[in-house]
């Protein structure tokens, strides 16, 4: 049952992950937020991109692992103490780190302070600027699965 519910329910959002060398992926209000530190971060010259799941169960497993093939991070953003970083290791079955960025008490994380976190964790693994990240800010994000909008 679980993998009929997975193949027809599951549902995400995906922005600026073509060519992402460091994948957020947030869910919720932390995603709306993440938004906003991908384009910051593409201005600096940061491949950046956004993986939004919008179910978490079944959690988008699949497509979060095939999202962006380059990256070489995912750092997760949630205001919780870790419940998706867990899903979005397995998904990444080792292949690159994924890093946890966590807020809890209905403390909201600031955009700024996802951008540094990102920014220090660049510098950690060594990934160069580029120009070809540019911001689109005209582009949609891709959305897909049974009740993607």
């Amino acid at each position: 049952r679980y993998k009929i519910v997975a193949q027809k329910e599951t549902c995400f959002e995906s922005t600026f992950t073509e060519d992402a060398e460091i994948l957020i992926a947030a869910y919720g209000t932390a995603a709306r937020i993440a938004k906003k530190a991908v384009v910051e971060l593409r201005k600096q010259g940061i491949a950046a991109g956004l993986f939004r799941p919008i179910t978490l169960w079944p959690f988008p497993s699949a497509q979060l692992a095939s999202c962006a093939p380059q990256a070489k991070l995912v750092l997760t953003v949630e205001m919780s103490c870790g419940q998706m970083v867990e899903d979005v290791r397995l998904a990444m079955n080792g292949r690159i780190p994924v890093e946890f960025y966590g807020r809890t008490g209905g403390v909201v994380p600031s955009w700024r302070e996802i951008v540094d976190k990102a920014l220090a964790l660049q510098k950690e693994i060594k990934i160069e600027k580029t120009l070809s990240c540019l911001v689109d800010i005209t582009r949609t994000p891709v959305v897909k699965g049974k009740n993607a909008l």
